[in-house]
């Protein structure tokens, strides 16, 4: 069984920066993304990134946010800049068909 596991999250002022990590528990040769989802709404793909490291991401975060990975220590980050009480939600790693326990992130105005 693979398991995830997230870090990094927590309480920021609107512009601020949080940097999110997943470990996941085995080495990964697919695609590996970031999803969230923020209270009475859908869980949203924030972004993608492959093997390859093709960056994918969803509109509303582009210039924002940078998805990366580390291969070598089965990691994948977040890095989230110019934050916005929008961005508000529980963020959650997810490779294949399995998801970590999600990560809270709140942005004060």
């Amino acid at each position: 069984q693979v398991q995830l596991a997230e870090s990094g999250g927590g309480l920021v002022q609107a512009g601020g920066s949080l940097r999110l990590s997943c470990v996941v528990s085995i080495s990964t040769f697919s695609t590996m993304a970031w999803y969230r989802q923020a209270p009475g709404k859908q869980r949203e793909l924030v972004a993608t990134i492959s093997w390859s490291v093709i960056t994918k991401y969803v509109d509303s975060v582009k210039g924002r946010f940078t998805i990366s990975r580390d291969n070598a220590k089965n990691t994948v980050t977040l890095q989230m800049n110019n934050l916005k009480p929008e961005d508000t939600a529980v963020y959650y790693c997810h490779r294949g068909d399995f998801w970590g326990q999600g990560t809270q992130v709140t942005v004060s105005s």
